[in-house]
């Protein structure tokens, strides 16, 4: 028998349900776990109701801190995110995680779910974890990802931390998603050969170097000071700062969170916060374009009209610039 919810909270999401969207989200800001959880769902299913939900969170979004954390395998994220939302639950603030996993080949569903490394926090109803899985989808995000932070959002969580898939050079998508994006790196993974290329160290606003107690780990620092220095920061631009932590123990995290208030009161009074968010919603407005364009041609993967198409071209019947042209034109 399950225990009984004295707020009611999840009797109100079961008896209203979709039917009722601002139930939904009303469950969901109240604290229902299973009601948040339906809401984020229906983000990555892509539900026909979806439409009507982010129609009524839309008012409430926009309060968020919206962290971003990403990196090459092996150094650390999970860690580093644990520990800050350990730090900032310490100082009264509600948390909300969406860690991105590779997807499995057979399910679709993300890999590394269970998300081992933050399970200490799964009894605090004041943090919610959720793994989405990246269905293919390039960047270090899943398609879904920036409506499933609106839902977080709306849901009234104070900061919101986006942990990236973890595969390399190219996972830079999470810098137009971010207030803050923080690039973790480590040492003994090759992240001092990493510092001279183009890519995803150039997207920091912050710098992590974790595992600081290993050796090597001042030289990566000595590494990016030296990227840095060949880089031009006048007034009006953030030089990243470059944070040492141990995230097993809690060294350095203290500091990092001073480091990440600093970054956030400078995107305040420079007004690059709202030039962030604008450059974040416009890139959510033409990824639902874009994908609403593809379905209306029947240039989705699996369409009669892309399959037929795509046999004449590979049999040298069409080019694929005429094949694109039909596909356009219906």
């Amino acid at each position: 028998m399950p225990a009984p919810d004295p707020a009611g909270r999840r009797g109100l999401a079961d008896r209203r349900g979709l039917a009722d969207p601002e139930g939904l989200v009303a469950a969901a800001r109240a604290g229902d776990p299973r009601a948040l959880g339906r809401l984020v769902s229906l983000v990555e299913n892509a539900a026909p109701e979806l439409r009507r939900v982010m129609k009524v969170i839309a008012p409430l979004t926009g309060r968020a801190r919206v962290l971003g954390l990403t990196g090459s395998p092996g150094v650390g994220k999970s860690t580093v995110t644990g520990a800050l939302v350990r730090h900032l639950r310490a100082a009264g603030l509600r948390v909300g995680v969406l860690a991105v996993d590779p997807s499995s080949p057979f399910s679709g569903g993300a890999l590394l779910g269970d998300r081992i490394r933050m399970q200490d926090h799964a009894t605090d109803d004041q943090v919610y974890i959720r793994s989405m899985a990246s269905r293919g989808h390039l960047g270090g995000l899943a398609r879904a990802t920036p409506q499933a932070l609106r839902v977080l959002d709306a849901a009234g969580f104070d900061v919101v931390m986006i942990e990236t898939v973890g595969v390399g050079q190219a996972e830079v998508e999470i810098a137009s998603l971010a207030d803050t994006a923080l690039v973790v790196v480590a040492p003994g993974l090759g992240d001092s050969i990493q510092a001279a290329k183009a890519g995803i160290l150039e997207i920091a606003d912050l710098f992590v170097v974790n595992k600081s107690d290993r050796p090597g780990a001042q030289e990566v620092v000595r590494d990016l000071r030296m990227m840095l220095a060949m880089g031009s920061y006048g007034d009006d631009r953030w030089k990243p700062p470059i944070v040492s932590t141990t995230a097993a123990t809690g060294d350095g995290i203290g500091e990092l969170v001073e480091s990440i208030d600093a970054h956030g009161a400078w995107l305040s009074a420079s007004g690059q916060l709202t030039e962030r968010r604008r450059s974040r919603a416009r890139a959510e407005i033409s990824a639902i374009a874009m994908a609403a364009l593809q379905q209306r041609s029947g240039g989705m993967a699996g369409e009669t009209r892309l399959d037929e198409l795509a046999s004449r071209v590979a049999g040298g019947d069409l080019d694929p610039f005429a094949a694109a042209d039909e596909l356009i034109s219906g």
